[in-house]
């Protein structure tokens, strides 16, 4: 019991002490942390922060005033990318707007025998749809265009109007000389309207082909 009497006696005296160390350990550790990290006010980086520069573009040309329309620059035409780019390219193949030509060609000779109009005009309006069709044939001859129908086609009606053509102009000139001979029936009125109904035929079915291909 006095043993325990003499310890309580001890600690009362060293409780104070102890007390006061660390008080004052404290004390020092606040003031060394005074104004750093989240014991105290952050620090100013405001001032030491470097902005970032901001560039501005600037146009490579100035800007130019056209009061007057003759100052303007004409249109390029010649210049093949604003043919092909800046304006729309027709994708329309060169074989069809050649065959697309022929059409109104083939419609007119065939309304001349639909109308039943004279030999002088039907001989004019065969002529020009073989003259284009004779072109076209060499323009295409050899090339993938020429395996098409359409094409084939218009070689085979091209080659039976200059046959009938022919034989109208013949008949005109000999029909009269050759009416009673045998040879002669080839020229008779009967046997050419028979060939020109079947070049009436022959027309419309080209007509027909080339319009569904284009």
């Amino acid at each position: 019991m006095k043993k325990l009497v003499a310890l309580l006696i001890v600690l009362s005296f060293a409780l104070p002490s102890q007390a006061f160390f660390w008080n004052k350990k404290d004390k020092n550790l606040e003031k060394e942390l005074q104004g750093k990290g989240y014991a105290g006010s952050l620090p100013d980086i405001e001032n030491k922060s470097v902005k970032p520069k901001v560039n501005v573009a600037e146009p490579v040309f100035e800007p130019q005033q056209f009061d007057n329309p003759s100052e303007l620059k004409p249109v390029p035409r010649d210049n093949p990318a604003f043919i092909d780019i800046i304006q729309k390219k027709d994708k329309t193949s060169q074989y069809e707007n050649d065959a697309n030509n022929i059409i109104p060609m083939l419609e007119k000779l065939y309304d001349c025998i639909e109308d039943n109009e004279s030999l002088q005009l039907f001989v004019s309006k065969a002529n020009l749809l073989t003259i284009n069709i004779d072109y076209l044939a060499q323009k295409y001859d050899g090339k993938p265009e020429s395996y098409y129908e359409s094409f084939r086609k218009l070689i085979e009606v091209n080659r039976y109007v200059k046959t009938v053509m022919e034989l109208r102009k013949e008949a005109a000139k000999y029909q009269r000389f050759m009416a009673y001979t045998e040879s002669g029936s080839i020229y008779s009125p009967g046997n050419i309207e028979q060939q020109l109904d079947y070049l009436k035929e022959e027309l419309n079915s080209a007509i027909l082909m080339l319009k569904e291909e284009s």
